[in-house]
């Protein structure tokens, strides 16, 4: 059954001038109170009360002092984004809308499986890239999410599945930053972020259950590798750059054997990791046998596997689904080609929660909404004045 409701859970009333402790990682926790003349060790206790036990309240993290409980609300705040509206997908799915500022919201996606729940995170309000296959680049772009925004979808998913029950399947065991927004261009809070995820007295994931997709910023995958240990995955979606240049046209920058270069350097970097090739599959676009091979021939030296994602349709979209003998035909070549290749199941489609569609409600700078809007409106113009 769809459930639709409006859970916010409660937090600190806050005002402008405090420093948000949700923007800080351990280090960056002991830095302020070492700023507030305070021993650098209360980092590790208000890190476990915050993301270990989801406590906000000071006046009950009780193993600060008395003098420290009663200081801290004049100077920081616990603030994640509250959680606005909830839908359940028939699947077990969950998709959280997140109220942010200024009309803004962003949604964050809960998937339960028998041995893992993986939670699909955002970071930005929007996307500024503009992937024709994908829902939310026809949102717009707003904004950069900050770090407490982004491990506050983390904090805030956390403690609504420990509510609603114990079990296995309401656990966040596996984090991908695939949410709205491409998370190499908020590189900075990204990173501060994925390293809370992973900090043993938060979240403690471990590196294969983090991981960050991107559609090729090239310079900051090199320094996710230096700076971060998690996995990568990389939206390809095409198999060459004439056709890459329309579905991704970030490839325009960033070609895909510039690509696959630092795909390598990452894969040297992480010795005995895979990354993870993402491939969209749009019928009649780019999933014939002869897009297989292409596939094949620009993989090689990539230590990877491929996901095949059957396309997720969404108003207004150009594209359609490719079939299943289409996908399994495609599936077998790339197989033979000496690559693991495994067929994503859809989850979440009855919410709007499945790869790229979720959309958020978001205050477009960039224009591209409007634009989006107006185009379907004067295709279903032409369709009812062709019906007439």
């Amino acid at each position: 059954m769809n459930a639709l409701s409006a859970m916010p859970i409660p937090i600190q009333v806050i005002s402008e001038n405090k420093r948000n402790l949700l923007d800080l990682d351990r280090k960056g926790l002991a830095e302020f109170f070492v700023s507030i003349g305070e021993k650098p060790f209360r980092a590790q206790q208000i890190f476990k009360w915050v993301h270990q036990r989801g406590i906000t309240d000071f006046a009950l993290m009780t193993d600060l002092s008395k003098a420290l409980r009663e200081r801290l609300p004049s100077l920081c705040e616990i603030k994640a984004p509250e959680i606005a509206k909830e839908q359940c997908s028939l699947d077990g799915t969950r998709k959280w809308l997140l109220r942010l500022d200024s009309g803004n919201y962003i949604e964050t996606v809960f998937i339960p499986e028998k041995k893992r729940g993986t939670l699909c995170v955002s970071s930005q309000v929007g996307c500024a890239l503009n992937c024709t296959f994908c829902s939310t680049a026809t949102q717009g772009f707003n904004r950069n999410l900050t770090v407490s925004e982004i491990i506050g979808q983390v904090w805030q998913a956390v403690m609504r599945l420990r509510a609603i029950g114990e079990d296995k399947e309401c656990t966040v065991t596996n984090v991908v930053m695939m949410g709205m927004g491409e998370p190499l261009l908020n590189f900075e809070p990204v990173n501060i972020a994925l390293a809370i995820m992973r900090d043993e007295l938060a979240y403690a994931l471990p590196r294969r259950r983090v991981t960050l997709s991107t559609s090729g910023i090239v310079p900051n995958i090199d320094r996710l590798s230096r700076e971060a240990d998690v996995s990568l995955a990389v939206s390809l979606h095409a198999p060459n750059d004439l056709l890459r240049n329309v579905l991704v046209p970030i490839n325009k920058k960033y070609p895909i054997s510039v690509l696959m270069d630092a795909c390598r350097r990452f894969a040297m970097d992480k010795p005995g990791r895979h990354i993870t090739m993402e491939y969209v599959m749009l019928q009649g676009v780019n999933d014939k046998p002869e897009h297989a091979r292409q596939l094949i021939k620009i993989l090689q030296g990539v230590p990877c596997k491929v996901n095949l994602i059957p396309f997720n349709p969404f108003k207004g979209a150009s594209y359609q689904r490719s079939l299943k003998e289409d996908i399994e035909v495609f599936r077998s070549i790339v197989v033979k080609g000496g690559f693991i290749t495994t067929v994503r199941k859809t989850r979440g489609e009855d919410i709007d929660a499945a790869c790229g569609q979720l959309v958020g409600q978001i205050i477009d700078r960039t224009k591209r909404n409007a634009r989006f809007v107006a185009k379907i409106a004067d295709t279903e113009e032409i369709r009812s004045e062709s019906y007439a």
